[in-house]
């Protein structure tokens, strides 16, 4: 059904566990682009590569195998990635559905599809379920509040927008996506990029009343002087709204949003930037 699902190993049997999950998008971090003149340079490794591009030429039925670009040969890129092209459209789809994971806020970690149909597994006698929980966690099963069924989390998001930027710096416009799906606006995946961007710096915007999503219902940071201007680097934010949920001090993660501010930011003030060429925030997680 065009999404990665995890698998569980039992008594000599495989069952596919078909939560939709963010399990099922990290497939897309693995991307890599490289430029002719660096395998220029590795003639070893460029060896092994035509040997295997000659004699395994089934690696390439589902992942992406040294995959020339869509831009022509003179730019000799390759690219080395876990989705093959259709694949990746395939997830996307999901990806990029205000149904499932596409919240005002970022990519949720758990689809809310599954607000309606929970996830139900029988194993051992008993009952296991995955339902769509946008904050706090309701099951002790993990300690506390974390939860990972649902709300937004900062790192995660920050990895799918470096992998978008290198897909789009491969594949080009001709790689275009309805982002949000059913709205009929086709992007392509650098755009995809800076739209998931905006969308998690919009947690710490001020509306016209002065209140940020990420301080919820609480009016003093938008009605006290004292308070205002306080932020908060919450641990994950509510799937659907966008409060700041677990420990309010996470500055660890969650201030990667200054690395999507300031590439929003450079981007407005040097709108004639080629393209596909890849932006700062790329390789920026180290």
């Amino acid at each position: 059904d065009g999404f990665y699902y995890d698998q569980l190993h039992m008594d000599g049997t495989h069952i596919p566990l078909r939560v939709r999950s963010m399990v099922g998008l990290i497939p897309l971090y693995a991307c890599e682009i490289i430029e002719q003149d660096v395998i220029d340079r590795l003639p070893g490794f460029a060896k092994r590569m035509g040997w295997f591009l000659e004699n395994r030429p089934e690696l390439a039925r589902y992942a992406s195998y040294m995959t020339s670009s869509a831009h022509g040969d003179e730019h000799g890129h390759r690219m080395l990635a876990i989705p093959s092209r259709e694949r990746l459209e395939r997830v996307l789809r999901y990806m990029l559905d205000e149904s499932e994971f596409l919240s005002p806020h970022g990519i949720r970690s758990v689809s809310r599809v599954h607000r309606e149909t929970p996830y139900v597994f029988h194993a051992g006698g008993q009952e296991f379920r995955v339902e769509y929980d946008p904050a706090e966690g309701t099951s002790g099963l993990f300690g506390g509040n974390s939860n990972w069924r649902g709300p937004i989390w900062f790192p995660v998001n920050f990895l799918l927008i470096e992998a978008l930027e290198r897909y789009d710096h491969f594949y080009g416009p001709s790689f275009l996506v309805e982002c949000p799906l059913g709205s009929g606006q086709m992007l392509t995946l650098g755009e995809v990029a800076r739209e998931l961007s905006t969308r998690l710096v919009r947690l710490f915007v001020p509306d016209e009343r002065g209140r940020r999503p990420v301080h919820g219902g609480e009016s003093r940071y938008a009605r006290d002087s004292h308070w205002r201007d306080l932020v908060l680097f919450y641990e994950y934010f509510h799937g659907d709204t966008g409060r700041g949920v677990g420990a309010s001090h996470q500055t660890g993660w969650t201030a990667l949003v200054a690395r999507c501010v300031e590439m929003l930011a450079a981007q407005r003030r040097a709108p004639a930037i080629h393209e596909h060429q890849p932006s700062r925030l790329v390789g920026s997680a180290t």
